[in-house]
């Protein structure tokens, strides 16, 4: 497998883990007040989507209404997936720009 496919898979399988964390958060949240389910940390789900999980996180997020209303939270995913469209612009940019 040559570089190129093997980035792209591991993002694929990055972006499903990050999805399905965000589920299982999600239904941890439900399960607090009854039997106190473990949570998933807010610096652990951003920090799925920085390394490259961020359309998982918004799809997750979308799918499952999770974290929809706090507003910090919202505000850092939204930061970080605004500055890895403008590092693949540069990418794209760069690599169209090569002889």
């Amino acid at each position: 497998m040559n570089a190129p496919m093997l980035v792209a898979a591991l993002l694929c399988g990055l972006n499903f883990w990050t999805f399905a964390v965000y589920g299982y958060d999600k239904a941890q949240s439900r399960r607090v007040g009854v039997s106190g389910g473990r949570r998933v940390s807010e610096r652990h789900l951003l920090t799925l989507a920085a390394i490259g999980g961020s359309p998982g996180a918004l799809l997750g997020r979308r799918m499952f209404r999770h974290k929809t209303r706090k507003q910090p939270f919202v505000n850092y995913l939204m930061a970080i997936v605004a500055l890895q469209a403008i590092a693949l612009a540069g990418l794209i940019g760069w690599v169209a720009s090569a002889p």
